[in-house]
């Protein structure tokens, strides 16, 4: 399945496409975005099925001077739509945009750079514990986190774990869909490398990150600053490798491998639910 550059413009016309009228609702196909819902469409969605919730995390942070601050935010929720579009019966909590990137005293990480916002981890996982909680009292039985910045993972897997312990008696389930993320560093990376474009991945708006961009929503990148730079450095916000060589086609090829990753994990946890 292809998802075409740009698909951010469209994503609403996907879902009326590939959802069917849920049950109580008439003459229309709802959203999978939690936050175009009604609270009647919300129970609906519920009594007919609909037991999985993606809780999309991005965060909003430096990435180079080619890549716009929200750069995980826009990857995240369209992302998660489309991986939630795959599965079926799976909503979309609206994105979580504030995350750790860093102290403000002094500054440090992204935080040395205008642009980015910062939470603290306590907060950050504070929130985390009282979305999945939300999310379980309506009666989703798997809330699933996917993280598209690698900067709180770990923070999220130990708080998805912790919550799925004290949940033990309850029927629900917190999971921290890991895959979806260590497939850039593992499959991807190495897709890459296979094409000659080894000395171009780094770690930060690099190649992969930047070509990833351009997949899910290229007005996110400046592309004619991108193609006339000189390579940027740690500098700039760039973090090894060189993003120019970056395309969509390129990004295309890891943004399939996150989808199936994530829907695969997801459809393992959701087997062992029902």
């Amino acid at each position: 399945m292809s998802f075409p550059a740009g698909a951010v413009r469209s994503v609403a016309v996907a879902f009326s496409l590939a959802l069917a009228v849920l049950p109580g609702v008439a003459d229309a196909a709802p959203q999978i975005e939690f936050q175009r819902l009604t609270w009647t469409e919300i129970r609906n969605a519920l009594h007919a099925g609909y037991d999985t919730i993606i809780v999309p995390i991005g965060g909003t942070e430096q990435s180079g001077p080619y890549i716009a601050v929200g750069k995980h935010n826009v990857r995240a929720q369209v992302m998660a739509d489309r991986i939630a579009l795959d599965l079926g019966n799976t909503l979309v909590a609206p994105v979580i945009a504030y995350v750790p990137e860093g102290g403000t005293a002094p500054r440090t990480s992204h935080m040395r750079f205008p642009g980015t916002i910062s939470v603290t981890p306590a907060v950050f996982s504070g929130l985390l514990r009282s979305v999945a909680e939300s999310f379980r009292v309506q009666g989703f039985r798997l809330v699933a986190f996917i993280g598209d910045h690698g900067g709180y993972r770990a923070e999220m897997c130990r708080v998805a774990e912790e919550t799925d312990r004290a949940w033990v008696h309850t029927g629900a389930h917190a999971a921290c869909i890991d895959d979806y993320y260590t497939v850039v560093s593992g499959n991807y990376d190495q897709a890459l490398r296979s094409r000659g474009l080894a000395a171009d991945v780094g770690t930060h708006a690099d190649l992969s990150d930047t070509s990833l961009m351009l997949a899910v929503d290229p007005s996110m990148v400046r592309t004619g600053a991108l193609r006339s730079a000189s390579k940027p450095t740690t500098a700039d916000g760039v973090y090894g490798g060189d993003p120019r060589p970056a395309t969509a086609e390129l990004g295309q090829i890891g943004v399939d491998m996150q989808v199936k990753a994530a829907v695969g994990e997801i459809r393992k946890l959701q087997e062992q639910i029902r």
